[in-house]
């Protein structure tokens, strides 16, 4: 059977990768403080996938009958979409808590390139068939497979005209066995991942020279490859109380810095090389089915912020106040709507260029748009809604001490609430809300997948606008249409 185990995904991390944070080498990723809880985390998923109780939603069978992980079986029908999404929640349900980089989301970049691959095959055939094998080989080997877009910000004026790739990651040698790559990129949970999809985030790649080749390149790439180096942020969870940061002490999704530095990759991991028009193309399509369970998250974090806020209003008895109950309908309308663009984005699902069925385009990204950019009034609204107990309140040690108990007991129960509960569902909304986590992850959702700006392009380049222009034009009695392009 292709599915691993949690204890054969910690072990398979001990293949000698490189992989540096707080100014050490990590001997032991598994049961390093920094990187256990997430690795933890990932582990309990692939356990999960064995349960009688969860086998049947976390699983799914290939053609010929090896089961696999559901979420790393591309979907064909609109069935297949609900049972991923499905899986998302079951998944976020076990474990308490969002997790983004889990393997889930960063495969659909896989199926976009799959879409891709006739059109690659006519830009140079050459690598057609690795793509086959690398989303085959994902399924078969139960792969915990991230992806590695972002570059480090350098002189970024010397890009927008995709004419000079400065010290992007590039190619510096071919032979026999392998491009031989150098350069950077920035990808979450790759330390404790086994293979990235790397590909370039050039603004431009039409408007590049040839001299741009090298940089045109898309490969697979194992974690523990000799000359790859993980360079890691502290952890925002390490040393912290489970009790006082509930949420940062377990689902803290390391990032890391990659250093290519003279990297082999073999030619059956290369899945296009010097081709500008590839490396143009791919950009475009990139999130066309990772978006779907990106923004599934964003409805759990929108749950989370509507159940933080009820149970604090409720414990303080002001839930039958209009104004109360006015912004908690702002949240549920936040809520429904990301539901409601989700939903709909599976019940209008289009077939793919590569003969998928992949959400609706306009419909997914017009909703990842609209969690995004409203995330941060809700949770602000939240904490309205919590008070500024949320800002003030002692730690569970300080809480808990003997010579104070009196106190706590007194200022911090009330009505069927303990001082000791009470106490734990502010440290959950302050880490959800208000802590170095909550501010680390608003940031990360504003960009892991792309700057507002490309997921405004994005939403611009997928919504066909002319049943809108022929409405018009009947209305106003004006002349035929006129070819345009985008919108």
């Amino acid at each position: 059977m292709a599915l691993m185990t949690g204890k054969q995904y910690r072990e398979s991390l001990n293949d000698g990768r490189e992989v540096y944070i707080d100014g050490e080498r990590v001997t032991n990723l598994a049961e390093h403080p920094s990187f256990k809880p997430i690795i933890d985390v990932k582990a309990r998923m692939y356990d999960m996938a064995f349960e009688d109780q969860y086998k049947d939603i976390l699983t799914t069978t290939l053609e010929d009958g090896e089961r696999v992980s559901r979420a790393y079986q591309a979907p064909t029908t609109k069935e297949d979409l609900t049972a991923i999404r499905t899986h998302v929640e079951t998944v976020l349900d076990d474990l308490g808590g969002v997790v983004y980089r889990v393997g889930d989301e960063t495969i659909g970049e896989m199926w976009s390139l799959y879409d891709a691959k006739d059109r690659l095959k006519e830009i140079d055939p050459t690598y057609a068939k690795n793509i086959d094998y690398h989303i085959d080989r994902v399924a078969r080997e139960d792969l915990f497979h991230v992806s590695a877009n972002t570059d480090p910000k350098g002189d970024r004026s010397k890009l927008f005209s995709g004419k000079d790739g400065g010290t992007l990651l590039h190619v510096v040698e071919e032979n026999d066995k392998g491009i031989v790559v150098t350069g950077a990129k920035f990808e979450t949970a790759a330390a404790y991942a086994h293979q990235a999809f790397v590909k370039p985030t050039i603004l431009d790649w039409n408007a590049g020279s040839e001299k741009m080749a090298p940089f045109a390149c898309g490969f697979i790439c194992d974690m523990g490859s000799p000359g790859l180096k993980h360079i890691c942020r502290t952890s925002l969870g390490t040393n912290k109380t489970e009790t006082d940061y509930p949420i940062a002490t377990k689902f803290e999704e390391i990032d890391t810095l990659l250093i290519f530095d003279n990297v082999l990759i073999p030619w059956e991991n290369v899945l296009f090389h010097r081709s500008l028009e590839s490396a143009a193309y791919i950009r475009s399509t990139l999130h066309r089915y990772s978006g779907f369970n990106y923004t599934l998250r964003m409805l759990r974090r929108a749950d989370y912020l509507i159940g933080v806020a009820l149970l604090n209003v409720e414990q303080t008895g002001l839930t039958q106040l209009q104004a109360v109950k006015e912004k908690i309908s702002e949240l549920i309308n936040y809520r429904e709507g990301i539901n409601a663009h989700l939903t709909a984005a599976v019940a209008n699902a289009e077939i793919s260029p590569g003969g998928l069925m992949m959400p609706n385009q306009s419909l997914l990204y017009t909703g990842r748009v609209f969690a995004l950019s409203n995330f941060p009034a809700m949770a602000h609204l939240t904490r309205e809604l919590v008070g500024g107990q949320l800002a003030v309140t002692p730690d569970s040690a300080t809480m808990a001490d003997p010579a104070i108990q009196e106190y706590m007991d007194k200022y911090y129960s009330v009505s069927e609430w303990s001082a000791e509960e009470r106490g734990k569902l502010l440290y959950f909304a302050r880490d959800l809300l208000n802590s170095s986590y909550a501010g680390h992850r608003t940031t990360f959702e504003l960009f892991a997948q792309s700057p507002p700006f490309a997921q405004q392009m994005a939403v611009f380049n997928n919504f066909n606008a002319e049943a809108q222009r022929e409405l018009v034009r009947k209305a106003a009695d004006l002349k035929p249409a006129v070819p345009v392009t985008n919108l």
